[in-house]
């Protein structure tokens, strides 16, 4: 058994490259992928920026926003975001701060054995793939964006002015 830990007292306290405010915990990385734990300040910033890989953002405290592209959106704890291959994409906190968990995958990349090779959407949705439902593909590969706006008004915690912190 390997344990690895994260959070508070484990994270470099600089951040990646290209960010304010950040801190981070590399959890896992190899051929297959990356794990890695993020800790946004209030007022931090990954500033856009675009990369090979196929990158889930995953939300598990706090909030902040998102872009992907021309999309912008709050996000709170729950929340993934998809950030799709060579698509700039960034994340901020305002007032408050946010943890999430980033995910990335090569592009091309098998999963590793003994893992199942469906999609998520797949298991969670009793084998009925739906995952083109929400992710807009070009030849096959995946575009990204956010998911649809549920409807009504946005709860009141969730509104922001207009402007980047970058």
């Amino acid at each position: 058994m390997e344990i690895r830990r994260f959070g508070t007292g484990h994270r470099r306290p600089d951040g990646p490259p290209g960010t304010r405010g950040v801190e981070a915990q590399p959890i896992h990385g190899d051929d297959h992928g990356t794990i890695a734990e993020l800790a946004l300040r209030p007022h931090g910033a990954i500033s856009p920026h675009s990369n090979p890989n196929l990158t889930y953002l995953l939300v598990i405290e706090g909030g902040g926003w998102v872009a992907v592209g021309d999309e912008r959106a709050r996000v709170s704890a729950g929340d993934a975001v998809l950030w799709p291959p060579n698509v700039p994409h960034a994340a901020w906190t305002e007032i408050t701060p946010m943890r999430a968990i980033v995910v990335e995958f090569p592009v091309g990349s098998e999963p590793p054995a003994g893992l199942p090779s469906e999609t998520p959407a797949a298991q969670l949705e009793g084998g009925a793939d739906r995952s083109a439902e929400r992710t807009a593909t070009v030849e096959g590969k995946p575009v990204g964006g956010l998911a649809p706006t549920p409807p009504g008004d946005p709860p009141s915690d969730r509104s922001s002015p207009e402007g980047e912190p970058w």
